[in-house]
């Protein structure tokens, strides 16, 4: 069976603040006031000393905020009071940096902004269409996969750096306390993944061992035969993420091929929840699923041994 291991250079990071989740509900706040206002997105830098694209970057949450800043736009916005505390509070998570801002790029972009979610989230949904979910991986699956990665073109991180990221962000999902994570796992991964026999099975046994360990994790595997009812099957993987401030928006986050696509908009998002509900609905009960898990991993390391 394959065991865990854990990264002995770095313990498991503090509770983190949301930083993704609050830049993009600071900007929602600002760009409302200044709208009530009456007010330009010039009229407003010029009145902060800043340029408009420094305004523009803040309403669409594509830049961490000087708190000092967004301190004059409340105050030229005329909000005081109780309302002036809130949006300084969201301010200050929007500007805090997490455990992944030291490791910059060499850790890979895309996976930045899942720790940042992850960071914080009070439940995890997701479908995995191709592989298995980043927060369960073994380190001989990762090592594995980065062998995959290297055959498609150069890597735009650092292997080992990646690795030691990943498990960092598995003991934060996964401490004490942390957020529900339930998955749909299409049947594709265990079939077609090309991957050592005798690592997917260690990393399989994982998997059902995860689960049997941690009653916050549930897996669901979804059939290579199922039907899908009420509408089109998933085109794509997807996470869809749920933060404990009722105020934080729900999150759905896409994985394409070339980039991870963030859909705050309810009505999008919304899509992706019921796209999630009729996968479920379709896939195996949890305790077939395991079944299947388990069974899958001795044949290939009957497969391997052989």
């Amino acid at each position: 069976m394959g065991k865990r291991t854990r990264s002995a250079t770095r313990p498991p990071p503090r509770h983190a603040a949301l930083p993704f989740v609050r830049r993009r509900r600071l900007a929602t706040e600002l760009r409302t006031l200044r709208e009530q206002s009456g007010m330009t997105a010039d009229e407003l830098a010029g009145r902060i000393y800043r340029s408009r694209m420094t305004v523009s970057k803040l309403e669409n949450a594509r830049t961490r905020p000087d708190v000092r800043d967004i301190v004059q736009m409340l105050r030229i916005l005329g909000v005081t009071g109780e309302k002036f505390d809130e949006i300084f509070k969201i301010a200050c998570d929007a500007a805090d940096r997490g455990w992944w801002d030291s490791y910059g790029d060499a850790m890979g972009p895309r996976q930045r902004i899942y720790a940042d979610l992850e960071s914080g989230a009070a439940t995890i949904r997701g479908y995995n269409q191709f592989v298995v979910p980043g927060l369960l991986q073994t380190p001989e699956f990762i090592r594995a996969l980065v062998s995959l990665d290297e055959a498609d073109g150069p890597l735009n991180y650092v292997p080992e750096r990646m690795l030691e990221a990943r498990l960092i962000r598995q003991s934060t999902a996964l401490r004490q306390g942390g957020p529900t994570y339930e998955i749909v796992m299409d049947e594709f991964v265990i079939r077609r993944l090309a991957v050592p026999p005798k690592i997917m099975s260690s990393q399989l046994h994982e998997l059902v061992s995860a689960v049997t360990r941690e009653p916050r994790l549930k897996i669901y595997v979804l059939p290579v035969n199922a039907r899908i009812q009420g509408g089109f099957s998933a085109r794509s993987s997807f996470t869809i993420y749920t933060f404990p401030d009722a105020e934080d928006p729900v999150i759905a986050l896409a994985d394409t091929a070339k980039a991870d696509v963030v859909h705050i908009d309810p009505a999008d998002v919304t899509r992706y929840v019921e796209m999630y509900e009729r996968l479920r609905a379709a896939s195996l009960s949890a305790v077939r699923s395991l079944t299947l898990l388990e069974e899958t991993a001795c044949e290939l390391a009957n497969l391997a041994g052989s």
